[in-house]
């Protein structure tokens, strides 16, 4: 833990942690929608904000089939299934997230719109609101310092897909209270999901480790070292990754793997995180990954094709 972390624990020492009962989601994509399936699932009530109706729909429909998959394990019942999506709203007002009693902003990697976000919602805010970001790689206390309420202010990264995957990264910036972070904390515990406790420095800790790998990847591509599959062949065989790196960033999306190699080499200043240019490539003709049904794969037929 660093200094500052220690700081605030010993300074908050004696209070009661606040108990979350509603969660408010800014964004109904990829992030978003699994944020909302597992805080319904684990008893919340969940209203998600988004700037389009089409993606609330999409957001919606994903969370029931979701859902209805876990039912077919038999994972949940039909009555958890439906007493979840039963605890779901959705607007297109933001303003309306202003009384939950935990706001998780899931919306596009870019510092500029997630400030956007925060400033719209505070004349909006109960004044007991903690504020959350999902960002993967954004400096927490930076995004904290632009709001009225630093110390109600942490990062709430969890890691895609969300119904999947146990972790959530807890980063608090240098103003976060004790309070703020042990109740994000028995939201992670609630969910039944495992925390790491991370420092906000760029990237915190998965991304700053799992991106210059990506990274390296496109460079071995780049440099002809090896072809899309023989890289993505000898991580899954020789490494025993799950997923190839190439695959992986797909996976992501090109654009997010850029943007959090950006971060990385603007708020570190250390030549090893340039983004390689080929990835910057890819994003500039559009070719972002599965979402764009083209990356290092194209998605357009039955089976992946690489595409160099």
């Amino acid at each position: 833990m660093g200094a500052y972390g220690a700081a605030q624990d010993n300074a908050g020492q004696g209070r009661e942690t606040m108990e979350i009962k509603t969660i408010g989601i800014v964004g109904a994509g990829q992030m978003g929608n699994g944020i909302a399936h597992v805080c319904a699932l684990a008893g919340y009530d969940v209203r998600i904000s988004d700037i389009s109706a089409e993606a609330l729909e999409k957001a919606m429909a994903l969370i029931d089939r979701n859902l209805e998959r876990q039912v077919s394990r038999e994972k949940i019942s039909a009555e958890t299934k439906a007493a979840a999506m039963a605890r779901i709203t959705t607007t297109m007002t933001l303003s309306d997230l202003g009384p939950s009693d935990l706001i998780i902003e899931a919306a596009t990697e870019r510092e500029t719109v997630k400030q956007a976000i925060f400033e719209d919602l505070l004349p909006h805010l109960s004044p007991n609101t903690i504020l959350t970001s999902n960002t993967s790689s954004i400096s927490i206390t930076r995004l904290a310092s632009r709001t009225d309420r630093p110390e109600k202010f942490m990062g709430f990264h969890f890691m895609n897909p969300v119904p999947v995957m146990q972790l959530v990264e807890l980063i608090r910036g240098i103003a976060t209270d004790k309070e703020t972070f042990d109740a994000c904390l028995a939201v992670v515990d609630r969910l039944g999901k495992t925390a790491a406790t991370a420092e906000d420095f760029p990237a915190f800790i998965v991304n700053r480790i799992l991106m210059p790998m990506i990274n390296e990847a496109v460079y071995t591509l780049y440099e002809g070292v090896g072809s899309v599959r023989s890289i993505d062949e000898s991580l899954k065989l020789g490494a025993n990754h799950p997923m190839g790196p190439l695959e992986l960033a797909d996976f992501i999306g090109l654009d997010t793997c850029l943007a959090i190699m950006n971060v990385l080499h603007d708020g570190l200043a250390d030549t090893k995180y340039r983004p390689c240019p080929l990835l910057t490539k890819y994003v500039e003709a559009g070719w972002l990954g599965r979402k764009t049904q083209r990356g290092f794969y194209d998605y357009r037929g039955d089976v992946p094709v690489p595409t160099r």
